[in-house]
């Protein structure tokens, strides 16, 4: 009887804090249904919706769908969106490895390694439409670039490419997002143990050795999530391409702002979906890289 009193005892503090835990989890989760899950729920059924030239009615059709699949503007969209966010997630990992090794290994001095940092963030302090605009006079024909280039004699005439190109817009994003790659990775190579590279050294390693079998392995998380803070950023880009290409690249960020401006709902969801299925497929293929949970 004794034995039967104190379980029950014991089970009710294990209810109680379920119960909390329950309550703690309540605000998020009402937050996520609200803001994200009916939101994309509606963008998905609002796709499938009949969309005329100048009206939309809710009756359920695939139209959208097929135009959207059967549209050389479209898939060519969805193929350069893919093209420059490989490229800009290899560019901002090629610019930003080596200075996240930099500052997280090479420095020791917190404080100086936090100054290193802010600095990175630095453009962050400004608007967004600067710091693309920003980019017009330093790559036009007469921009800074080619006048320098054309003064050291690297070149006879200015290059053109190097504005109102997909050029343009890989440069503009990839200064704007190389930060959160720095970040990541930095953070996660200023948690490595020198007393491992040290032994490794004493046994006679190579740096280029410690690198990949120390360096690499235990960075890896944070190139995961800086690639995984890089490509949503990039996949639902717009505004640098808008600016810095002379609309002459179609993002299907573009596709949806323009759609969405012709009042033409179906098409723009049909787009929104199709975005949020390749962001959701590229960000479950960064995790199964990393067992971040494990790895954090």
């Amino acid at each position: 009887m004794t034995a039967i009193t104190e379980t029950s005892n014991e089970s009710v503090p294990v209810t109680l804090k379920a119960r909390k835990g329950l309550w703690l989890l309540a605000p998020g989760v009402i937050w996520m249904v609200l803001f994200l899950v009916l939101p994309m729920l509606m963008m998905l059924y609002v796709s499938f919706w009949t969309q005329t030239t100048f009206t939309i009615e809710p009756t359920l059709t695939l139209r959208s769908w097929i135009t959207f699949f059967t549209s050389d503007t479209y898939l060519g969209a969805l193929w350069t969106t893919v093209r420059i966010w490989l490229t800009v997630l290899a560019a901002t990992l090629l610019v930003g490895y080596p200075a996240a090794l930099f500052v997280g290994l090479f420095i020791r001095n917190k404080t100086l390694s936090t100054v290193l940092l802010v600095l990175c963030v630095i453009p962050f302090w400004t608007s967004f439409l600067i710091r693309v605009l920003a980019w017009r006079p330093m790559l036009g024909k007469e921009g800074a670039i080619n006048m320098i280039l054309m003064k050291i004699g690297a070149i006879t005439q200015p290059i053109e490419v190097l504005l109102f190109s997909e050029l343009s817009v890989v440069i503009g994003m990839t200064q704007i997002y190389c930060v959160f790659m720095v970040g990541p990775i930095a953070f996660m190579l200023g948690r490595i143990d020198p007393s491992i590279i040290e032994a490794a050294e004493d046994l006679g390693a190579g740096f280029w050795r410690i690198f990949r079998t120390i360096i690499l392995p235990l960075s890896m998380p944070g190139v995961v999530v800086g690639a995984i803070f890089v490509s949503v950023m990039v996949l639902g880009e717009f505004a640098t391409s808008a600016a810095l290409s002379g609309r002459k690249v179609n993002l299907l960020g573009n596709i949806i702002v323009t759609q969405v401006g012709s009042l033409k709902w179906a098409f723009a969801a049909v787009a929104g979906v199709v975005l949020t299925v390749l962001m959701g497929a590229v960000v479950a293929g960064l995790l199964r890289v990393v067992d971040l949970k494990k790895e954090l």
